[in-house]
């Protein structure tokens, strides 16, 4: 219920800024930023090229926004935005389409090798799975604020968590750390 009233009042406020209101613009940009910058770390893995990528998806938005023709679908346009734009941020600077960590990890269990070990796991789940962990685990998004903003459903998002949280530990654990030195990305 709450994720259709999330939907009315992008609509609402997608409606108001093609007409030309700035402060709905505004609005929009309050509520999404975030989440931009954060689907944009999840492909550059770099800050502030996040911050910079979130910026230009809101500069290419506000160009753009008269030819958004579902409203009800802003957020996961806005949200392919920014995959493009950081995608063009990583071929600008020469970068390889992901973000590569080619050392592996050695049995170290302090917690920077730890949060160094977690991250290299993150950046080595597809692209797709990547966004979902960056979004949930890094930036404290719900799984309907998730759903939202990917455009897909809440038990889409639930489902790929838990896989995605998988694939992780399955790393962590070929790279010499047990359960109990990641316990928190199990949950």
């Amino acid at each position: 219920m709450a994720l259709k009233s999330q939907e009315s009042r992008d609509e609402a406020l997608v409606e108001a800024a093609q007409n030309g209101h700035l402060e709905s613009f505004g609005a929009l940009y309050e509520r999404y930023h975030s989440p931009m910058v954060a689907l944009a770390y999840s492909v550059l893995g770099d800050r502030d090229l996040a911050e910079d990528a979130a910026q230009e998806t809101f500069a290419i938005a506000c160009q753009k926004l008269g030819t958004l023709r579902r409203r009800d679908k802003f957020a996961g346009w806005l949200a392919s935005i920014c995959r493009n734009v950081a995608h063009s941020i990583l071929r600008s600077k020469g970068k390889s389409a992901t973000v590569n960590f080619q050392e592996p990890v050695v049995n170290q269990n302090s917690g920077d090798h730890r949060r160094d070990a977690i991250r290299q796991a993150v950046f080595k789940l597809r692209s797709s799975d990547r966004e979902l962990i960056v979004l949930r685990y890094y930036n404290g998004f719900s799984q309907a604020q998730i759903s939202n903003v990917l455009n897909i459903s809440p038990q889409a998002v639930n489902g790929r968590l838990f896989r995605a949280k998988r694939k992780i530990a399955k790393y962590l654990k070929r790279n010499g750390f047990t359960g109990d030195d990641y316990g928190t990305v199990r949950r």
